[in-house]
């Protein structure tokens, strides 16, 4: 798609977890169609990448660095945005931990605290930080990103498909009490997209679940969440897009899960 230069102009577009893969994507489109661009990641070197790429393609962006699994640093954030562009008019909550999975039999509490902490919870601080902005404004989006565990379920990622679980239910309900005051909230839902470094006989191996043949990459993202963020999608709140190359409206067997049943721990029966 040839990006539109003119439809993000003025415009501010916070990014949570833009250091790489489909966030720095989003940045990037967002920058190409002439938004104000603060990109976020828990490393600085991989923020100021993005924000290099972009200044370097003649966009305007600004660095973030932050834990936005932290209040406190979630609170400066903001602060630095609001200094440097005046307000955020877009937030897309994309930061999250991916490479989570456990059996639930091996799950402990440090480990379902974290994922919560930084997949959810930051959703949660994030947008009740925007929605600040945004309900004085009388305008503004917030975007989230889910994922096919919300509505179905990932062997051995239960406390990711939790999360993810809990935040199209917090798209929902954020959509419900923020749309009075003209702010609105919307959701991607990404299939199998490649930003993992995965081999090529892997990828070739777990395309064989997506009817449109391909596995996805970063790039496919970015048209529906600019969508959901224009003027276009006005009249839209509270819903979810997936993109996914038709996985999720398919019955499937787990043929090529990522982790397979051969994975489970090995617990022996009590015949007692």
């Amino acid at each position: 798609m040839t990006p539109n230069q003119a439809r993000f102009t003025g415009k501010t577009v916070l990014i949570t977890g833009a250091g790489g893969g489909i966030g720095r994507a989003v940045a990037l489109r967002f920058a190409a169609e002439g938004a104000n661009v603060a990109v976020n990641d828990i490393k600085a070197e991989m923020v100021q990448a993005v924000v290099d790429e972009i200044k370097a393609a003649g966009g305007s962006a600004l660095a973030v660095p932050a834990d936005v699994s932290d209040a406190a640093q979630v609170e400066t954030m903001f602060n630095r945005v609001e200094a440097e562009f005046g307000y955020v008019d877009v937030l897309y909550n994309n930061a999250a931990l991916i490479d989570t999975a456990r059996h639930f039999l091996e799950g402990d509490e440090a480990w379902w605290d974290k994922i919560q902490q930084v997949n959810l919870k930051s959703v949660f601080l994030c947008s009740h930080r925007a929605a600040k902005i945004m309900v004085r404004r009388r305008k503004g989006v917030i975007l989230t990103t889910s994922s096919g565990g919300a509505t179905r379920a990932h062997r051995g990622n239960v406390a990711y498909d939790a999360t993810k679980g809990g935040i199209e239910a917090m798209t929902r309900s954020m959509a419900l009490d923020l749309a009075p005051y003209g702010v609105r909230v919307c959701g991607v839902v990404p299939g199998f997209i490649n930003t993992y470094g995965l081999t090529e006989a892997e990828l070739r191996q777990r395309e064989k679940t997506v009817p449109l043949g391909r596995y996805g990459v970063a790039e496919d993202m970015t048209g529906a969440a600019l969508f959901l963020a224009s003027d276009d999608a006005a009249y839209i709140t509270g819903q979810l897009i997936s993109v996914d190359g038709g996985v999720l409206v398919q019955q499937r067997s787990a043929n090529v899960d990522t982790f397979p049943v051969e994975g489970f721990p090995i617990v022996e029966a009590d015949l007692a």
